[in-house]
């Protein structure tokens, strides 16, 4: 009988076909090779970045923070649809998930997963940094007064996010804004 090969996790975890990183505080310590090729950095050049180098915005970047903290707390685990920025600047949808190392510290070691689904949703029209917000929290099917309760804004500031949003990507309802937004056509 001869014994099962040792599995090889670092070149798993290399040659993966979704993005990983390894984080620490919002600081990648480890990336692969997919992540790299996803946002347009070699991997040695993303081992030491800030998360914050792969949002559009220092604010995004703060406020998707602020927003990952207490559901880490409360399940250990985040995930959420967002618009991020490769290397080049290009903006692009992302399905993102995390995970906490440890309990007690929501953003400190972590295993993140990035998915590029701009295929599925391109970024066709230019948003403002609060709109991407309100748009990635429509996707999750959240309703004004949810939206404003998690960043903090009135549901009639929502209301007015939203309405700009419809007029940009030609919609005339928050129905077909929501299929928009997730790429699928009305029929």
């Amino acid at each position: 009988m001869t014994a099962a090969p040792a599995i090889d996790y670092e070149s798993i975890f290399l040659h993966a076909p979704v993005g990983m990183c390894i984080s620490d505080h919002r600081t990648i310590q480890a990336s692969n090779d997919a992540l790299a090729q996803m946002f347009g950095y070699t991997r040695s050049a993303m081992n030491g970045m800030s998360f914050q180098q792969l949002y559009p915005t220092m604010d995004e970047f703060l406020r998707t923070g602020d927003r990952i903290i207490p559901i880490m707390n409360a399940k250990g685990r985040y995930s959420d649809e967002r618009i991020m920025r490769r290397a080049s600047g290009e903006l692009f949808w992302c399905h993102v998930t995390g995970h906490a190392m440890r309990a007690t510290e929501p953003l400190g070691p972590g295993i993140w997963t990035f998915e590029d689904v701009s295929e599925k949703r391109p970024v066709t029209a230019e948003l403002t940094p609060r709109e991407r917000e309100i748009a990635a929290l429509l996707v999750e099917g959240k309703t004004s007064k949810a939206i404003g309760r998690q960043i903090d804004l009135s549901p009639r500031t929502v209301e007015m996010h939203r309405a700009k949003l419809m007029r940009k990507f030609a919609a005339a309802t928050s129905s077909e804004l929501v299929h928009k937004l997730v790429g699928l056509q009305q029929l």
